[in-house]
């Protein structure tokens, strides 16, 4: 309740099963529409968490294309064996809604807004529906300046410190045998950037994640590796990029040259639509208000 009271500048009161909300028009609405959805859920016989009440406050945004989406709607939720995996907010009901709707989505925005866990998990759901055969990870190995080579180990393992988030995301979405014999099975694939060159993926789920690492020459010969029957995600922060000074990122680039393309869509998060502690939405704003002082 008072995380509903602190955000909407309401006062709740409950007296047994009723609550009564007192406090300017527009905001005693917005919490009965909160308390109405967190009901639902109950009802459903859902858990109710900080995250629940987190996400239901999201969803009175009405800024979004789609105001209709819900965060409980089966066009905005990722059913995997293991769990469902229901959105946090409008604009990560949004991008679901996309990924299944376009050939290739980019997810573009700040850390903790969920881009790379629901493009795991769609992949895993579409994986156990049978609509692709592979999930493909990707990622720009910059701290290694692309010489995996020199570092130990297979190439699972020269991988492994880079792709680590990508793993935490698919032994969340799928069971951690099941993860280990698709990837021994080559169902699942984990593959340095580098190394896509020259490739044609059909039928796959491909991710490319931390693409603001990506270089111009890099991005566009990943985008061109989409075969028949395979969708793609680009994930990644332009103000994170880890590239040395003076190389450009492919992430902005491709933004602005394929804006308006069909079959591709942008989903743009910021700081509203993190979803990690609130202090991390602190911290984000600080840094873009930073930027912005000292352009």
């Amino acid at each position: 309740m008072h995380t509903i009271e602190e955000s909407l500048g309401v006062h709740i009161v409950s007296r047994g099963n009723e609550l009564t909300i007192s406090g300017p028009t527009t905001a005693v609405d917005q919490a009965r529409r909160v308390l109405e959805s967190l009901w639902d859920k109950l009802t459903r016989g859902q858990d109710i968490d900080p995250h629940s009440v987190a996400a239901a406050l999201r969803f009175l945004d009405e800024t979004t294309k789609d105001s209709t989406m819900t965060m409980d709607s089966a066009d905005t939720k990722i059913v995997t064996r293991k769990k469902t995996i229901h959105p946090r907010g409008p604009l990560q009901a949004q991008y679901i809604d996309s990924m299944r709707r376009h050939k290739m989505v980019f997810g573009i925005g700040p850390a903790g807004t969920g881009k790379t866990y629901l493009a795991v998990a769609q992949a895993v759901a579409m994986m156990e529906e049978g609509e692709i055969e592979r999930i493909i990870l990707s990622r720009p190995a910059v701290e290694a300046g692309e010489r995996l080579g020199f570092l130990p180990g297979e190439m699972k393992e020269k991988m492994d410190p880079y792709m680590r988030p990508l793993y935490d995301s698919l032994h969340d979405a799928m069971a951690a045998d099941k993860v280990q014999k698709k990837i021994a099975a080559e169902e699942i694939e984990i593959a340095p950037l580098a190394f896509m060159r020259g490739r044609t993926l059909n039928n796959a789920f491909v991710i490319l994640d931390e693409a603001q690492n990506a270089s111009s020459m890099q991005m566009l010969m990943a985008l061109t590796r989409l075969g028949e029957n395979a969708r793609m995600v680009i994930t990644g922060d332009p103000s994170q990029t880890d590239l040395p000074d003076g190389d450009k990122s492919g992430l902005p680039e491709a933004a602005t040259i394929l804006k308006g393309t069909e079959g591709i869509d942008f989903i743009h998060f910021t700081h509203k639509d993190v979803v990690r502690s609130p202090l991390v939405t602190k911290i984000i704003q600080a840094y873009d208000q930073y930027r912005k002082n000292n352009v």
